[in-house]
């Protein structure tokens, strides 16, 4: 039995761009773009109307951009899984749209097969962030974060949340938080590849968190990497 395409809808406030995704995404090995719209206003509306398995999030949106829209779907419809898009891979909104539960960012001009792939991730459950991107987006984060008093309490209420893990938990934690993959945990800790991802499960099931970056923006808020 051939495996079931998943349903995409697209929000982008580009018609072009849009058009394109279409193309991109609609080949054989593709997805099933079922709607679009052209606002984060109507995100939730077509979202509820449709049921995609995955929705491509433009973030810069006239009316309600992309942060405020994730957030709405992700609030309505928990098991939908949101996928970024953005013209550039260092973006303060594309980081908010993670800690809100986003599953990944993708760039406008990523490949069409790299694309198709990262949909395919995401409706899957997985995310669609590679270690170096990860370290990117936190060192962003880190090197834009307030100083003094607010910085201390985001620290301390961020040590008090990863308080819940063992410490086998938290070296993993640490390790996702300088953008190491399962692999290289793997080998640094002596651990095997499933163990690993069954300590990051764990570390996201205990912190209520959707995606490997929440892990590491919580770690560097609690200042607990080299660096911070």
């Amino acid at each position: 039995m051939a495996e079931r395409r998943p349903r995409v809808v697209i929000i982008d406030d580009d018609a072009l761009v849009r058009a394109g995704l279409r193309m991109m995404l609609g080949g054989p090995d593709g997805v099933d773009v079922v709607a679009e719209a052209d606002d984060g206003d109507r995100a939730v509306e077509i979202v509820g109307k449709f049921r995609p398995d995955v929705v491509l999030m433009d973030i810069r949106m006239a009316r309600v951009d992309g942060l405020a829209a994730t957030r709405a779907v992700l609030q309505a419809y928990p098991s939908t899984q949101v996928l970024v898009l953005t013209t550039f891979d260092a973006d303060d909104y594309v980081v908010e749209a993670l800690r809100s539960g986003a599953r990944g960012f993708v760039l406008k001009d990523t490949p069409p097969e790299r694309l198709v792939a990262a949909v395919h991730e995401v409706a899957a459950g997985d995310h669609a962030l590679s270690p170096s991107v990860t370290a990117l987006l936190v060192g962003q984060v880190s090197s834009g974060a307030h100083g003094g008093d607010q910085r201390d309490e985001r620290s301390r209420q961020a040590r008090e949340r990863l308080a819940v893990l063992t410490e086998r938990e938290l070296e993993v934690a640490r390790a996702v938080a300088r953008g190491a993959s399962n692999a290289e945990i793997s080998r640094e800790l002596y651990l095997g590849v499933p163990t690993v991802k069954a300590h990051v499960s764990s570390i996201l099931a205990k912190l209520g968190l959707a995606n490997r970056v929440q892990i590491a923006l919580l770690v560097h808020d609690a200042t607990l990497i080299e660096g911070d």
